[in-house]
């Protein structure tokens, strides 16, 4: 493993924001698409943020390969997310 000194300081306050800010709020964007709601320009900003975030941690991830799962899998919800969400546009 390829570990930097501040990686173990990063991971932990990404972890956090993961837990404590971006996950609840990504489950609240889902519940709010499954039901059929367009995205706002709030909710719109958000996923813009987070996609640049994630092409900016590639390189933390690349060297902690045991956080690829859980990047993965928020990668599939935040997709989840957007496809939902361009789907009740088409239709809406």
């Amino acid at each position: 493993m390829n570990e930097l000194p501040q990686d173990a300081g990063l991971i932990a306050v990404l972890l956090e924001r993961f837990e404590k800010q971006r996950l609840p709020r990504a489950q609240s964007l889902k519940e709010k698409v499954d039901g059929g709601e367009l995205l706002d320009e709030y909710d719109l900003a958000f996923l813009e943020e987070v996609l640049a975030d994630s092409n900016r941690i590639k390189p933390l991830v690349d060297r902690h390969p045991e956080y690829q799962e859980l990047v993965s899998r928020a990668i599939h919800l935040y997709k989840e997310i957007t496809d939902k969400a361009m789907e009740n546009e088409k239709s809406g």
